[in-house]
């Protein structure tokens, strides 16, 4: 395995620190001042597109794309430490145009989707034109199973027409969200994996109703957490993606580069909550001395860094074998990078919040939404308990003594 840094991926280190430091923190306040989710769609900080044109015209623009057609043609190994720099800001990833739920969608349309769909929906979304969000859970049914996934597409004629509901619909309350790509029950008679289909479904949609949003362990995420009603929408039959039954075939496909995206980011995330926690032990004094001189404090602070270190090798061997033999091949590390990472960036930064004490809490600080963050993305494209179960069938078909 060689995860050793390449000329492009050290120049774009530097300009995305950078970027970071010069523009997107800087612009933080001001983009947390301007955002009100009291409405649907939200309302967001003009000061966004600022910072879009800005990482375009530093070449800091749809970095996750391997595909040199579409994207910045890197591989997965170079993008991990990109990524991970984008994961000290919330607000960086759409900046740079490699936020989620876009990312794993455009990945979808650039291999799956017709020209027409490119044209109309992948074009949009590269240039950061317009935003997107995937339709799969449903409040009805446990999702982490997505076989019960119920919300009926029917063929009739030229058309689809679709009824039911989804919720948590990442990104649905973003003003700038204009399609969805929605999971549905299109054969209820064929194999459980064969059932389901993808297709685009337009917000101005006659019957597409955002009805509700959910906040997460307090927070309101840009974009949120929507639940989505769908009374006889009818799109046309050229919206399907790939062909009627192909959903998880698609969804797997697009699920294993956004599994990895997310741990990317929340190490970066992890990082900051290291730096947070060093510098408030220098700071603070207890008990006669700094905090940075209590054993306790340095125990966590070096327990954090191992603890990261870690992951972060884990994450690179995902990206590695991902780049030699697929996601399919690495589903097994892929699953459990994804229970790695979200839940070492969860004990990081509450250890940070301890160090911080009471004011970690609290907004005077970034933790607590930090945290908030980390601990959703343990549900994030399936929850623990399901990639635990997926690494759990690989150990038990190992042979006796045979590793």
């Amino acid at each position: 395995m060689d995860f050793a840094e390449t000329a492009r991926v050290t120049e774009l280190r530097e300009h995305m620190w950078a970027f970071l430091d010069e523009r997107v923190r800087p612009a933080e306040p001001v983009y947390w001042r301007d955002f009100s989710a009291a409405t649907i769609p939200h309302r967001i900080s003009p000061v966004m597109d600022e910072l879009k044109a800005e990482a375009r015209r530093r070449g800091l623009w749809n970095l996750f794309l391997p595909d040199e057609e579409f994207g910045a043609g890197l591989s997965n190994v170079e993008y991990a430490p990109l990524a991970e720099i984008s994961g000290w800001s919330p607000i960086a990833p759409e900046a740079i145009n490699c936020s989620a739920p876009d990312t794993g969608n455009m990945e979808v349309l650039a291999r799956f989707g017709t020209p027409e769909q490119q044209e109309r929906w992948l074009k949009p979304l590269l240039a950061g034109e317009i935003r997107s969000c995937i339709a799969m859970t449903e409040p009805g049914v446990a999702s982490s199973d997505p076989t019960n996934i119920a919300c009926r597409i029917e063929r009739q004629g030229d058309e689809y027409v679709i009824t039911g509901r989804k919720w948590f619909i990442s990104g649905a309350a973003h003003p700038n969200c204009k399609v969805a790509l929605l999971m549905g029950l299109s054969d209820p008679d064929a194999e459980p994996h064969r059932r389901h289909s993808l297709v685009l479904v337009p917000f101005e949609s006659t019957g597409f109703n955002v009805v509700k949003q959910a906040s997460v362990l307090g927070f309101d995420d840009p974009g949120s957490h929507c639940e989505i009603q769908l009374d006889e929408v009818r799109v046309p039959a050229a919206n399907i993606i790939g062909e009627e039954g192909g959903a998880f075939f698609i969804a797997q496909a697009r699920l294993g580069a956004g599994r990895l995206h997310h741990c990317m980011r929340v190490i970066g995330m992890a990082e900051r909550a290291i730096s947070l926690m060093s510098e408030r032990a220098k700071e603070r004094v207890a008990f006669g001395k700094p905090l940075a001189e209590q054993g306790v404090v340095r125990d966590q602070i070096a327990r954090s860094r191992v603890e990261v270190e870690q992951v972060r090798l884990l994450c690179q061997k995902v990206a590695w074998l991902m780049d030699t033999v697929g996601g399919r091949e690495a589903r097994t590390e892929i699953a459990a990078i994804k229970v790695a990472a979200p839940n070492v960036a969860c004990t990081v930064i509450d250890r940070a919040m301890q160090v911080h004490g009471a004011a970690g809490l609290s907004g005077a600080f970034p933790l607590a939404q930090m945290y908030a963050y980390a601990r959703a993305v343990r549900m994030m494209d399936g929850p623990d308990e399901v990639h635990l179960e997926t690494i759990a069938r690989r150990e038990l078909r190992r042979e006796d003594g045979h590793r």
